[in-house]
């Protein structure tokens, strides 16, 4: 079916956005976006649905760069054991499927048109994807990593990721795992997890400890490059950055202080390739607010997600300050971080990396797309892209809040219907209390 939006009032997502008042914007029945411009100068397709927004904000869908689509975001201490449980038998499988489902749903319901899933267990985000992809349900764009490559003892072990005990066991996860029969793609990336995590770190101030040798990562990465495959990583220090981007990974996902001879290796890493940083300050700053009992950890763990809090803010200021690209993402699933509140992380990024505002919903839309290699694709209100679309009652380029409530959903150029945000109100009003005025 095709539509046209009349009396929009459009900000395009791209870096120089200004808003477009009384814009007319036509979708045609391919899901594309045929024209904008001025009522007087557009020839509305026969049979075109219309929609008044009266002068309500045309804006470009949202680009979530870092979701794991597993959990709800609820803390938990025993999520890792129940995971196992569920993999493990196919009536837990089904109800995996079901889970990831609805998470990637809720995404979309709150404004956020493409997701990239970096760890979920058993392959269940490949196959939720292929089912949105197939139209049998509703959902986003999705991008799946499936299961990851790690190392013995490492961050996502038997949960989010395969063990690599050598740099040929990691080419052979990222060859026969990521691969189908045949040479067809099963996952879009391949995740790495290089360092460790604040749960898993042994020792107060030593948060993301170097896992993975620099020899598998290098491997895992030329593998998945050799396959077309893009990939991310999982890095919370300093030497877990230097050794992904020495292997040439092309994002990392959290980062730590950046050093001048990192932000080099940023600009041109070890198969000279331009790699970017994805910040993601939602699950890191429950961690400094919040009492450890709130998040289920200890007061090491505490100290630790302090520091990776420092970590990924000092990153993606100096990342914005040299000039490399940064996108966001939420980590949806870690604790206190839900499937619909992306907009709070566009928020952090102006209120706490000191983002400029229109920066920082370019960066949510097209610049988040461009990271993804999908800039020609989506991520923007231009003529011949996907029609990724969200309605707002305010403008978002005077307050992000407005991003909060998103009045209307179009993907790949459908209506979303049947779907709304499944709210968890205890945690809105604690991340309310200290969201950053």
């Amino acid at each position: 079916m095709a539509y046209i939006f009349t009396h929009a009032t459009v900000l395009d997502g791209t870096a120089d956005m200004e808003p477009r008042p009384n814009a007319t914007v036509v979708v045609n029945d391919e899901g594309r976006i045929a024209a904008i411009g001025a009522a007087e100068e557009i020839v509305p397709p026969a049979n075109a649905q219309e929609i008044d927004l009266k002068g309500a904000y045309l804006v470009p869908g949202l680009v979530n760069l870092h979701v794991h689509l597993c959990g709800s975001g609820k803390p938990t201490s025993a999520a890792g054991d129940l995971i196992d449980k569920v993999v493990g038998n196919p009536i837990g499988m089904w109800y995996l499927r079901r889970i990831i489902k609805k998470h990637a749903q809720q995404q979309l319901a709150s404004g956020v048109t493409t997701v990239r899933s970096v760890g979920d267990p058993g392959f269940a985000d490949v196959d939720v994807r292929d089912a949105i992809n197939a139209g049998k349900y509703q959902g986003p764009r999705l991008l799946t990593s499936g299961v990851g490559v790690t190392v013995p003892n490492g961050h996502g072990a038997g949960l989010f990721a395969h063990i690599a005990k050598t740099p040929e066991q990691a080419r052979e996860i990222v060859r026969e795992i990521l691969l189908v029969e045949g040479n067809a793609r099963k996952c879009d990336l391949v995740k790495l997890f290089i360092t460790g995590g604040v749960f898993d770190a042994e020792k107060e101030g030593e948060p993301g400890v170097l896992r993975m040798s620099p020899e598998i990562a290098a491997a895992a990465v030329d593998e998945a490059h050799k396959l077309g495959m893009a990939t991310a990583a999982h890095i919370e220090s300093a030497e877990g950055v230097r050794v992904g981007l020495e292997a040439g990974v092309d994002t990392i996902e959290h980062g730590a202080d950046l050093t001048p001879e990192l932000i080099a290796l940023f600009k041109e890493n070890g198969v000279g390739r331009s790699s970017s940083l994805t910040c993601t300050v939602s699950p890191a700053l429950p961690f400094v607010e919040l009492d450890p009992e709130k998040t289920h950890s200890t007061e090491i763990q505490k100290v630790n997600g302090n520091i990776v809090y420092e970590g990924i803010v000092h990153a993606a200021q100096a990342a914005l300050e040299a000039g490399i690209p940064v996108g966001l993402g939420t980590d949806s699933a870690c604790p206190y971080v839900t499937h619909y509140d992306m907009w709070r992380e566009v928020v952090y990024f102006e209120r706490i990396v000191g983002a400029p505002r229109k920066l920082a919903l370019h960066t949510a839309t097209l610049g988040n797309a461009r990271i993804l290699g999908l800039g020609d694709e989506t991520g923007s209100i231009e003529v011949g892209k996907a029609a990724d679309l969200i309605v707002l009652d305010e403008n978002p380029l005077e307050n992000l809040e407005a991003l909060r409530q998103v009045k209307m959903v179009m993907a790949r150029g459908k209506l979303v219907s049947g779907l709304s945000v499944k709210h968890l109100p205890e945690l809105d009003r604690e991340l309310d209390a200290f969201l950053p005025r």
